[in-house]
């Protein structure tokens, strides 16, 4: 047994922790102790005062349940966290939750829980160096120059997600990867061997990484040795250390007993005689926590870099400014002013055009302003509209600022985190609203960080036509609106597009959802721009009309003309836009216009209608799966075209 006072301060802050809260995971932090003992005091360069230097390196626990382990580290290495705050591990309100979170622990880089995401942002920090590297280092100055360092275990090499982002990080080689594989064989049903043999190694191997071990993962000179080997490999780097779950603590050790509950008293009562560790709970000695402060060490870490960048200025006045634009996360001077005149420029544009083909003219303007905007598809740049003429491919040789991320939906979406988290880059990516699905979970994750990830969801309802039911979106935009911090556009005209990307471009605090047609879409004026921002606006209004209609994207033309049939008849009607539901419901004077009291509010949208239910209580939706056939009749089928829509109206009035 390992009696290191050094290294064993980390398995009881962590298991008495857990004790603490009756709550937890303490087998992982057993484990993995001594590795991360070596790592974060003799590789990781960090700096505790400062949790935001951008030249930091990341480390990212991907094996999030063992989250005491990073509490410990950050706790000790002189993080803004307490041992009151670890003793308040799992309870309301602390800053010690049950899984990492980002933004509610200094020194924690991503929200980790659900396995093989941690994983699979790691892969996006480093791919958000490597491109910011080639953009700003110069051959003489490297102020972009860090490693990213990632925990994992077994299940989330088991999750496919890890299939995914790790073909991908071996193809772009992204050197500066380090990852530890916590191979301890067991999982939380007990000894992996029966429903778990990949062999690591020839699976890593495929896809392109550099594989070292099976090493001791209590042996500090292997560990030592293998991160200084994996710093000079050219490829990413898989590190398989063979560990002991819960080590130390008697029979509970080599245990799925250890993996997910308190040891209890006795078992904590070994691990003390085990590890000859004299001290009670949360008492650590004066000596450890001096071997474990890096609070000098980090600041001069950051002198350095300072002078670095100050080399990096006198060298390239123009490379130095944009990466101080980039830190910052401010846009360019002017940007905002010139991009408004552009959105006025678009109205000039009365063509009936797709909105996915609107947002690729918007994207055309920006990815000229903006060298922090990295685009990519999960292999449908050509029906997404994602790539644009000054779309560079971001290879292993190249930066570029596009992502051919391959049929990859769930890992795109989670790369886009990892990026957007690193700092100085924009992500965004495009897939078919329907396969949402496949990525859904790390759609989710960015806006529980409140992240700034843009997803470009396109070809929206079943006006798709032919590709059928499978491909076809139904209740794809209810399952966004009813994400809380996320922000879900669903544009009508070019204009409003870009209004869809200015405001996902503002929004800082959380992910962006717009949503594009696949079929072209009859333009119509707008009196004012900052309406559109709003929210929603009235595109046809009268103070006599007593009904709205109330539409989305593709429907709020359809609603025009079915307004123009109403009239017709006798019934004057107003046609509102609402091209994001979560803006307008910000906006109260224009939101109690829209969805007035004093009048008959109907919503018209080819998607399912639970969003609205709380807004009016008359929608024109669909509630079932889609059909195959051309796009055009399945809206006629489905009841979306200016006559149905006018028959329903006059039947619900």
């Amino acid at each position: 047994m390992i009696k290191n006072e050094t290294v064993n301060a980390l398995r009881f802050l962590s298991a008495d922790s857990v004790e603490t809260a009756n709550s937890g995971h303490p087998g992982m932090p057993l484990g993995m102790a001594d590795i991360a003992e070596v790592l974060w005091r003799e590789h990781l360069q960090h700096s505790p005062t400062n949790s935001q230097w951008f030249n930091r390196d990341r480390f990212v626990l991907s094996n999030g349940h063992g989250s005491m382990l990073l509490y410990s580290l950050l706790h000790l290495t002189g993080y803004k966290l307490s041992l009151d705050d670890l003793k308040n591990f799992r309870q309301l309100h602390s800053k010690t939750p049950g899984h990492p979170e980002y933004g509610i622990t200094d020194g924690v880089e991503t929200t980790t829980g659900p396995l093989g995401q941690g994983l699979a942002n790691a892969i996006g920090i480093a791919l958000a160096e490597k491109v910011l590297a080639s953009k700003i280092n110069t051959n003489k100055s490297k102020p972009v120059d860090h490693k990213t360092y990632c925990f994992i275990g077994d299940g989330c090499l088991m999750e496919g997600i890890s299939h995914e982002v790790m073909s991908l990080a071996g193809v772009l080689q992204l050197n500066k990867l380090i990852c530890f594989y916590d191979s301890n064989g067991i999982s939380i049903d007990g000894k992996i061997q029966d429903w778990y043999k990949d062999d690591i190694r020839l699976r890593c191997e495929s896809y392109g990484w550099n594989v070292i071990g099976e090493i001791d993962g209590h042996n500090r000179d292997q560990i030592n040795e293998a991160i200084i080997e994996a710093k000079e490999s050219n490829k990413p780097t898989m590190i398989v250390c063979k560990t002991s779950i819960g080590y130390g603590a008697g029979s509970k050790q080599d245990s799925e007993s250890s993996h997910g509950s308190p040891l209890g008293e006795d078992a904590l009562d070994e691990l003390r005689k085990n590890l000859n560790w004299s001290y009670g709970p949360f008492e650590i000695p004066k000596s450890v926590y001096k071997d474990w402060d890096f609070k000098e060490k980090g600041e001069a870490l950051e002198n350095s870099w300072s002078e670095i960048c100050e080399e990096h200025e006198r060298e390239d006045p123009e490379k130095a400014g944009l990466l101080k634009r980039l830190v910052s996360g401010d846009f360019p001077k002017g940007f905002f002013q010139a991009f408004e005149n552009h959105i006025e420029d678009l109205q000039e544009n009365t063509d009936a055009v797709a909105t996915r083909k609107c947002s690729q003219i918007v994207l055309e303007f920006l990815k000229e302003q903006l060298p922090e905007l990295v685009g990519g598809s999960a292999d449908l740049s050509g029906s997404n509209n994602t790539i644009t003429k000054s779309s560079i491919a971001i290879n292993s040789d190249s930066s570029g600022n596009y992502i051919y991320y391959g049929v990859r939906e769930f890992g795109m979406n989670a790369i886009m985190n990892g990026m957007s988290l690193h700092g100085g880059i924009i992500p965004y990516g495009g897939t078919f609203l329907v396969f949402m699905d496949y990525g859904r979970n790390a759609v989710r994750m960015s806006a529980l960080m409140g992240i700034r990830t843009i997803y470009v969801f396109s070809h929206d309802s079943v006006a798709l036509g032919e590709d059928g039911p499978t491909h076809q979106p139904i209740e794809h935009l209810t399952t966004l609106r009813s994400t809380p911090n996320m922000h879900t556009w669903r544009p009508a005209t070019l204009v409003e597009t870009a209004v869809s990307w200015k405001k996902a471009l503002e929004n800082k605090n959380g992910p962006t959802s717009i949503i594009l047609s696949r079929q072209n879409l009859n333009n119509f004026p707008v009196d004012s721009v900052s309406e559109v921002e709003k929210g929603g606006y009235f595109v046809k209004y009268s103070a006599d009309a007593k009904i709205n209609l109330i539409a989305t994207g593709s429907e709020v033309s359809t609603a025009i003309e079915s307004s123009e049939i109403l009239k017709e008849i006798g019934l004057t009607t107003n046609v509102a836009s609402v091209p994001c539901l979560e803006e307008l419901e910000k906006n109260e004077s224009i939101y109690k216009k829209i969805f007035s009291q004093d009048s008959i509010n109907i919503v018209i949208e080819c998607s399912h209608p639970n969003s609205w239910y709380k807004h009016t209580d008359k929608v024109i939706g669909i509630d079932t799966f889609g059909e195959s056939g051309k796009g055009n009749q399945l809206m006629d089928h489905f009841g979306f075209t200016p006559s149905k829509i006018a028959k329903k109206i006059s039947e619900l009035v």
